[in-house]
């Protein structure tokens, strides 16, 4: 008889333990963490969110148009910035008028290089006026707009003077602001 109290009660600590550890770890799957980072900036605009990584698809480019024209077809971009507003937060600053866009990557002479199995061709990036980008040098300034407002720009493979080959390639292209 003694022994079956002892079993009985071995058996009550093991449930009771077992409610315990089954509460603790229902309480833990509800747990997680939330990484985050910034900074704090004094510019004139913000970039949106969705404009400041983007993947492009050139799409696919017969190696013919490239050999007809010195280039593929014109695949357009855009940057938008938002919050834009010409007062400085420190007032003894002058008020913000101009900005220049500058982007930088793997230079190709005076076009951006790609990678991968193709070679022949690079990536020329133009604004809307015109002005062709050039890697790490600043495309011209223009005027601060107060509120929101898209950059646009076309990215375009273009002949290198290098052999022609046919393949797939990628390129990663970076772009800064600077406000004036």
């Amino acid at each position: 008889m003694n022994c079956r109290i002892r079993k009985t009660r071995a058996l009550c600590l093991l449930l009771v333990s077992f409610c315990f550890v089954s509460q603790a770890i229902s309480a833990s799957q509800g747990e997680g963490r939330v990484n985050m980072q910034g900074a704090i900036v004094d510019t004139a605009c913000a970039i949106a969110t969705e404009s400041r990584e983007q993947i492009i698809d050139m799409k696919n480019t017969a190696l013919v148009d490239i050999t007809r024209g010195g280039h593929g077809k014109s695949v357009p971009f855009s940057i938008e910035l938002v919050n834009c507003t010409l007062e400085r937060a420190d007032k003894k600053q002058p008020d913000w008028k101009q900005f220049q866009i500058t982007f930088d990557g793997h230079a190709d002479g005076e076009a951006f290089g790609i990678h991968g199995d193709i070679s022949g061709v690079a990536l020329r990036i133009t604004d809307a006026n015109g002005n062709i980008a050039r890697p790490g040098r600043p495309l011209p300034p223009m005027e601060i707009i107060p509120g929101n407002y898209q950059l646009n720009f076309t990215l375009m493979l273009i002949e290198n003077n290098q052999p022609l080959k046919a393949g797939s390639y990628f390129s990663s292209v970076r772009f800064k602001m600077d406000y004036y």
